[in-house]
């Protein structure tokens, strides 16, 4: 795999180039194999879930000689900019796969958007009001670039396997496994795996293989996403507008017209992303055409810069959508993540960023089933934990959709007096939709949580996604997700019996291993280099840790379980039960 990280590392800083560069198709051992082999776990799809899930199986089984399959029928990474926001939540996750650093550094980090009804701006908002966060809530990011860096990192891991070119064309479930037959230049093969990961998008051949299909909601409405290079002084915010002057929706008699918006958003390179809401009317092939493209953004920034600002038009296209899910997210040893299991609009970047968080969720439970630290049916909690997050997105995302584009009188109606009313009143602003961004959904309902029987309080519930602060450690500033890493982890507040704890703990029969790390106010005497110093004390606060409370967090970096006497016997038993064990 060394010579795809060197071709990788090349190409990864020019955009045009990445998305040029070919990955060359290599004839693997398997195609000249007597009887198929078997395989652990085979991914079959090689976008940013599929790479993120692969890399974080690659990273939790290394030590352990576990070995990763990535299959991906294509040689080419995506083109055009696709899915451009990355949310917070996503961030640290890809921190812990080790691509966190240099996204973020390529990507336009931003939190702030603005609303406007015409030319007004109703009001402005910002996603992450609170400091003490290493990553910003979102940055804008082409998924091309997103790719890249997630293709250079899994070329670095001798146990992650990609093989360009190999497209399954049949798949078979059976109790212990599957087989999978494979197309290439050279003809075909079949494999067999102990695990398949569909993450093959949202029109998943593995899913049409088994009869399977989504259900949910069609709207019917396209959009035009068109990507411009250009030199304009927008601020780095998202721009939202509806019923601009410069983009009026199509006339409907009686002097009424069909609501339009319009979406702006800046991404790295000096390119800009702009939506235009359409209508169902639209002829999407003419709409791409840049004699149609061109006076739209001409007009849109006459009216924003009061200018013509000179621009390229890279990359267009035309979409309807639809926010639909899977009945199931597992098929006996099939799982489903991303597009494949579940889609929603694009309005809220709800898309990546949840499938992003389907890999996080599934790599942990299927490294542990592999190893034989959990039964079989934990992967269950798998389907059960993301379709409860997948209903969530599609909540909202359905939601967003009916504000942008009412499709009755009463809709509208509704729709154009909430955003009048939002001019001045700030309880109307709650109410207006553009899209609610994405945030990881809380596991409220999961049967891995133990439940609260403390009397602790705050947002970091069971189930809850762990919140950042910033830390010191021996000396050195840091961030506290970043020293969690991807075991269980136990914060334990410095206080009476916090060190016999740890002690006790070292004897205790734990199912998983576990990191303990112990959570010391900024001053305090006795800290020793493996501490983590709480230098702003956020982490008490957000974690509502006090003298000798802990908090258990899961691999996947999940509240799982929190007390104010913690007792070696209750954390082993909630470490089992997050192994599904009892």
């Amino acid at each position: 795999m060394a010579a795809t990280a060197e071709a990788a590392l090349s190409y990864v800083s020019d955009a045009r180039t990445i998305q040029a560069h070919a990955y060359a198709y290599r004839r693997s051992p398997d195609q000249d194999a007597a009887e198929p082999l078997r395989h652990a776990v085979v991914v079959v799809g090689a976008g940013p879930v599929g790479l993120s899930l692969a890399i974080d199986l690659a990273l939790r089984g290394r030590a352990r000689g576990q070995r990763v399959l990535l299959l991906d029928n294509d040689h080419r990474l995506s083109t055009g900019s696709r899915a451009i926001c990355f949310a917070k939540r996503t961030l640290e996750i890809w921190d812990r796969l080790g691509v966190g650093d240099p996204m973020c550094a390529k990507g336009v980090g931003w939190g702030v958007g603005r609303v406007f009804l015409g030319t007004e701006q109703l009001y402005r908002f910002d996603l992450l009001p609170e400091a003490g966060h290493e990553r910003p809530a979102f940055i804008n990011l082409q998924q091309y670039y997103a790719e890249a860096y997630l293709a250079v990192r899994a070329a670095e891991l001798p146990n992650l396997e990609i093989r360009w070119r190999h497209a399954v064309a049949g798949l078979a479930t059976h109790d212990d496994g599957a087989r999978l037959q494979v197309d290439t230049p050279d003809g075909p093969y079949a494999i067999d795996a102990g695990y398949v990961a569909a993450c093959d998008g949202s029109r998943s051949p593995l899913r049409a293989m088994l009869g399977l299909e989504s259900k949910g909601r069609v709207f019917r409405d396209r959009f035009l996403i068109v990507d411009v290079r250009m030199a304009a002084d927008f601020p780095a915010e998202r721009w939202f507008w509806f019923d601009p002057p410069f983009h009026r929706g199509q006339s409907v008699g009686h002097g009424s017209s069909t609501p339009s918006s319009v979406l702006l958003h800046r991404q790295p390179d000096g390119v800009w992303r702009i939506d235009f809401q359409l209508g169902w009317d639209a002829d999407p092939e003419a709409e791409k055409q840049p004699e149609r493209i061109r006076p739209r953004v001409e007009a849109m920034l006459q009216q924003a810069l009061g200018r013509d600002v000179p621009f390229e038009i890279e990359w267009a296209s035309v979409y309807t959508f639809a926010c639909q899910r899977m009945a199931r997210f597992r098929h006996r040893r099939v799982l489903f993540a991303g597009d494949s299991a579940h889609g929603v609009s694009p309005f809220g970047a709800r898309g990546a960023n949840s499938g992003v968080q389907d890999a996080e969720n599934l790599a942990w439970k299927l490294d542990a089933v592999l190893r034989v630290a959990a039964p079989d049916r934990l992967l269950d909690s798998y389907a059960d934990e993301r379709e409860h997050a997948a209903d969530e997105n599609i909540l909202n995302s359905t939601r967003a959709t009916d504000f942008i584009t009412p499709k009755s009188a009463v809709s509208r109606l509704f729709r154009d007096a909430v955003l009048t009313l939002s001019r001045q009143h700030p309880f109307a602003r709650t109410l207006v939709n553009s899209g609610r961004l994405s945030v990881p959904a809380t596991l409220h309902g999961s049967a891995l949580n133990t439940p609260d029987a403390d009397g602790c309080a705050g947002r970091m519930v069971p189930g809850a996604p762990a919140a950042d602060a910033p830390v010191e450690r021996d000396g050195r500033r840091t961030w506290l997700l970043r020293e969690l890493g991807g075991d269980c982890t136990l914060l334990v507040a410095h206080g009476a019996g916090s060190a016999a704890l740890s002690e006790a703990l070292t004897r205790e029969a734990l199912p998983l291993p576990l990191r303990v790390r112990h959570v010391m106010p900024a001053g305090a005497a006795g800290a020793d280099a493996d501490a983590l110093v709480d230098v702003e004390g956020l982490v008490a606060q957000r974690y509502d840790l006090r003298p000798g409370s802990a908090v258990l967090l899961r691999p996947d970096q999940h509240v799982c379980a929190r007390w104010r006497v913690p007792r070696p016997e209750i954390i082993a038993a909630a470490m089992r039960r997050v192994l599904v064990l009892d």
